[in-house]
């Protein structure tokens, strides 16, 4: 199951949602909702964590559009700061991309050309 572009559960936490039923010793199935019924309902402890009651920290299902395969695209947002690398025999442009259902530490740095062509509109 991956949920975004980086392999990992990304964002880290969604819901919350009720446990409905124990199975085994170490997985817990899930009350889902039906807009997430591409999702196996079963998981294991390490995935979970206990109601968070700082409602910041949640992230609303709506924001979350998950297709067939059980990613979603990521969108950008905004550009937060721009660097240029050297090399030995040339000059790599990168921007600090914010994408969106992200938070400001979790920003990564993208190739600058590769931005343009994809999100001209953060650039104008």
């Amino acid at each position: 199951m991956r949920f975004g572009k980086k392999e990992k559960l990304i964002p880290r936490y969604v819901g919350p949602y009720r446990v409905i039923q124990r199975i085994g010793r170490v997985a817990y199935k899930l009350k889902l909702p039906p807009e997430m019924s591409l999702v196996h309902p079963v998981f294991h402890v390490s995935m979970l964590k206990k109601v968070v009651r700082d409602m910041l920290l949640i992230v609303p299902v709506e924001a979350i559009e998950v297709n067939e395969e059980l990613t979603y695209e990521e969108i950008s947002v905004a550009i937060l700061d721009r660097q240029v690398r050297k090399l030995r025999n040339k000059e790599i442009a990168f921007v600090k991309v914010l994408w969106r259902n992200q938070q400001i530490e979790k920003a990564t740095w993208e190739a600058e050309e590769e931005m343009k062509n994809k999100y001209p509109h953060l650039f104008e």
